[in-house]
């Protein structure tokens, strides 16, 4: 069971570091409607809280393709956390 944990964990992080790369650059469908409609600024700094890694990338690291695998594997890891904590909670 242990061996299915790290697999899966192995191609998550594959995923989050190295296949993210790949996404796309363009807006996704609610800002794209924004833009096109012109209302995209009024949503602009009135965010209910900071996100901790805006726009995907780790802030502070001036290589964007780093900066975004890293937040990938952050983002992994605290999701992994999260389901490890209400597993555990659960049982």
């Amino acid at each position: 069971m242990k061996k299915w944990w790290l697999i899966t964990l192995v191609v998550c992080l594959f995923i989050a570091a190295i296949l993210s790369l790949f996404a796309s650059p363009e807006p996704d469908g609610l800002e794209r409607v924004a833009e096109d409609h012109g209302f995209i600024e009024l949503g602009e700094g009135n965010e209910a809280f900071a996100s901790p890694m805006p726009d995907y990338m780790v802030q502070g690291i001036e290589n964007e393709a780093v900066a975004s695998s890293l937040a990938g594997i952050f983002g992994t890891f605290l999701v992994l956390g999260f389901v490890l904590w209400v597993g555990n909670s659960l049982k």
